[in-house]
C-alpha cells in the first residue's frame, strides 16, 4: 500500500508520467470498486480523509477516455463505465439504478432507480430510493435509509475536503440535502427536507437551554427543518436550520425505534 499510495503522490505531483502510473491508478479504482479500499475511514472515533486515493480518482479521469457505454437499448458517452451486476453480489438494483466503476455497494442494499458516484461506498442493507443521489466519495453506512430524492453530496476537490459521512442505521427522509462533509452521526434521523451543510445551524431545542452545531447531527438525534432570525443591512429575517427535536431510543430492534420515533415526534419523512 505504500507504494502504490508513493506512485499516485508522484503521478500526481508530474514527478512521473500518468501512463507510468497507469497500473497502480487502475489498481486503486479496482480496490474501491470491490470495497477493499476507501476514500475515508475512522480511525480512534475520528473520519479521515485519504487525499492520495482521491488523487487517484482525478487521475483515473485524465487517464480515461470518452467512448460509448451501452445498457440494452441506451447509449451514454462517457470517460467512466458503469458498474455491472450479478447474483454473487448480493445487491437489487433496480432499472435504472446507475453505479460507476470505482464506486462499492455490500451486500443486502437495495438500489431503487438511483446515482452513486465514483469513490462512494455504501454500507450492507442500505435502501437507496428512488431518485436519491450519492455523489463522488460520500461514505454511507449500513441499514441506511436514503429517502426519495435524497442529494449526498460529492467532493473531489479540494483535496482536503472531507466526504460526506452517513453513519450506521441513520433514517435520511424526503428531499433532504446533505453536502459539504457534513457528518451525521450513528442512528440519527433526518425529517422530510431538512439542508445540512458546513455552515447550516444545527440546533438542539430538546432541553431548556439550545446547543448548537455545525458541521455533524449527534447521534440518534431527530432532526426536522426550521429558521432562525438573522439581522441584515435591509433588516431582520429568518434564514434556514436545523433543529434538533428529540433523541431516539436506542433500542435494540433498530426498525420498531424508527417507527416509535417517527410517531412520537410526528416526523414528516
Amino acid at each position: 500500500m505504500k507504494e502504490l499510495k508513493s506512485t499516485i503522490e508522484n503521478a500526481f505531483e508530474d514527478k512521473i508520467s500518468i501512463q507510468k502510473a497507469k497500473t497502480a491508478i487502475l489498481k486503486v479504482i479496482s480496490e474501491l470498486d470491490q470495497g477493499k479500499l476507501r476514500v475515508a475511514s475512522k480511525e480512534q472515533g475520528q473520519w479521515v480523509t485519504h487525499q492520495w486515493v482521491k488523487k487517484a480518482i482525478l487521475l483515473y479521469f485524465k487517464l480515461q477516455k470518452m467512448s460509448p457505454i451501452k445498457a440494452g437499448d441506451l447509449q451514454f458517452f462517457d470517460k467512466i463505465p458503469l458498474k455491472k451486476w450479478n447474483a454473487k453480489d448480493g445487491v437489487r438494483v433496480v432499472p435504472h439504478a446507475l453505479v460507476r466503476k470505482g464506486a462499492f455497494v455490500e451486500r443486502g442494499s437495495i438500489l431503487m432507480p438511483s446515482y452513486v458516484n465514483i469513490g462512494a461506498f455504501v454500507g450492507s442493507s442500505t435502501m437507496v430510493d428512488t431518485w436519491a443521489t450519492v455523489g463522488s466519495c460520500a461514505q454511507i453506512g449500513a441499514r441506511v435509509h436514503l429517502s426519495g430524492g435524497v442529494g449526498i453530496g460529492g467532493v473531489l476537490e479540494p483535496l482536503q475536503a472531507s466526504p460526506v459521512i452517513i453513519e450506521d442505521d441513520v433514517f435520511v427522509g424526503s428531499r433532504c440535502i446533505v453536502v459539504e462533509g457534513a457528518v451525521i452521526e450513528e442512528g440519527a434521523v433526518l425529517g422530510a427536507g431538512v439542508v445540512i451543510t458546513a455552515s447550516t445551524k444545527i440546533i438542539d431545542v430538546s432541553s431548556s437551554k439550545e446547543r448548537i452545531y455545525t458541521g455533524r447531527v449527534p447521534p440518534r438525534s431527530v432532526v426536522i427543518p426550521g429558521t432562525r432570525p438573522k439581522d441584515f443591512p435591509a433588516g431582520q429575517f429568518q434564514v434556514p436550520c436545523a433543529l434538533i427535536i428529540g433523541e431516539r431510543s436506542a433500542g435494540t430492534d433498530l426498525k420498531t425505534s424508527l417507527n416509535q420515533t417517527l410517531r412520537h415526534f410526528e416526523v414528516t419523512v
